[in-house]
């Protein structure tokens, strides 16, 4: 059976491509979706990408992964900074997590140096643009790999 990842990515994601070319590039979510879905299928997964600008929205589908996903890749995006209800979920997922930023958060405003979701995080990719959530999904073949 095929193990499956969920790929979830928080609030503004959806405009991927449009909003701040400069930091977050011309790729598109249905890009990041096909480069994922190919890293995967060559990993022997298969990827499940999701996003929603609403903190719940991203709860329940990590609530649904303890049951249907092998592993989480996450963007939370501003929930990052924010969401302790996320970090909460994820605490109560089994597998692997690994935390993606598409800019190098570190190099830019200080509210977005603290990350919540990265106390449960197995992994954080930052700065890589879009190619960080095929680096994810690659590292994420090797963990759920690892636990089989």
């Amino acid at each position: 059976m095929t193990k499956t990842i969920y790929i979830l990515n928080g609030p503004n994601l959806n405009l991927l491509g449009q909003r701040e070319p400069e930091i977050y590039g011309h790729d598109t979510l249905a890009d990041v979706e096909a480069r994922c879905a190919e890293v995967a299928k060559g990993g022997g997964l298969a990827a499940r990408l999701l996003q929603s600008n609403h903190e719940g929205q991203i709860i329940d589908w990590v609530q649904e992964a303890r049951e249907q996903a092998a592993g989480i890749i996450i963007n939370p995006a501003a929930l990052t900074h924010t969401s302790v209800a996320v970090l909460d979920a994820l605490n109560a997922f089994d597998g692997p997590v690994i935390e993606v930023h598409i800019s190098q958060i570190h190099r830019r405003e200080s509210f977005r140096h603290q990350s919540y979701v990265s106390l449960r995080a197995d992994a954080v990719i930052a700065g890589f643009g879009v190619q960080g959530y095929a680096l994810a999904m690659q590292r994420m073949g090797q963990l759920v790999g690892d636990s089989a």
